[in-house]
């Protein structure tokens, strides 16, 4: 299959044009709206990252975040754990390459007869995806070394994205030790809870979402406005 992640947002023509140019070059494969509403490439990042490991291998994702279209960013294919990635070198395919046991990359060097300088995701990227899940590598590419994500941290302890309830992901993947700890966001102090009804309405609170991440929310509410967040609002658990 193949998976669009972006930041297009679910109204105007931009989506409906890349899927239209999936189904024509890769006819019968299937095509699945995963996210719309991505934020700016690096917080988009951490939840791509989180995303794709929910699907098996062999998926392709359609990765178009990509503010600096047009400018001297490379046009990069990452295959990480078996997965396909297909998108701008802006970051945005960092943080999965740094949590991938294994990784390469190719640099997109085949262009379009006709590319606009302004929707690579239609003319560039959307082509190589297609071809990509027909198993066609008979397009030009480089294999590169691609960025160094040595260095690169592979969890991000800030909020990355907002669902439609207002509930606000981090870029923290779960793990044991967080159990039962406070979580300080903003200045406050958010208690631990399984599950949005082990609160009173109202109340804010972090569990472990069906990603494995850290989230933050508020019950029968919405946990951006309530607690006032935003996208990069740094989390920390507390000792």
């Amino acid at each position: 299959m193949i998976l669009l992640f972006t930041d297009f947002g679910p109204a105007g023509p931009y989506l409906g044009q890349m899927e239209a140019v999936l189904r024509l070059n890769a006819p019968g494969v299937d095509v699945i709206h995963l996210v719309s509403d991505a934020p700016a490439p690096l917080p988009a990042g951490y939840l791509l990252a989180a995303l794709c490991r929910q699907f098996p291998e062999g998926s392709v994702f359609l990765s178009v975040v990509d503010p600096g279209v047009g400018g001297d960013r490379q046009a990069l294919v990452l295959e990480a754990d078996g997965r396909w990635f297909v998108g701008p070198g802006n970051g945005l395919l960092n943080t999965v390459a740094a949590q991938a046991e294994s990784r390469r990359w190719l640099r997109i060097d085949w262009r379009p007869a006709r590319l606009s300088a302004s929707f690579h995701g239609r003319d560039l990227f959307a082509p190589v995806a297609a071809r990509i899940a027909k198993r066609d590598f008979g397009w030009e590419h480089q294999a590169i070394d691609g960025p160094d994500v040595t260095a690169w941290p592979a969890d991000r302890a800030s909020i990355v994205y907002f669902d439609h309830y207002g509930n606000a992901l981090t870029g923290l993947r779960y793990r044991s030790e967080f159990a039962e700890r406070l979580l300080r966001v903003n200045d406050r102090q958010v208690p631990h809870a399984d599950v949005f009804c082990a609160v009173e309405a109202g109340a804010a609170f972090w569990y472990r979402n069906s990603l494995d991440l850290v989230e933050v929310a508020v019950n029968r509410g919405g946990a951006d406005q309530a607690l006032g967040l935003a996208i990069g609002d740094s989390v920390v658990f507390e000792p």
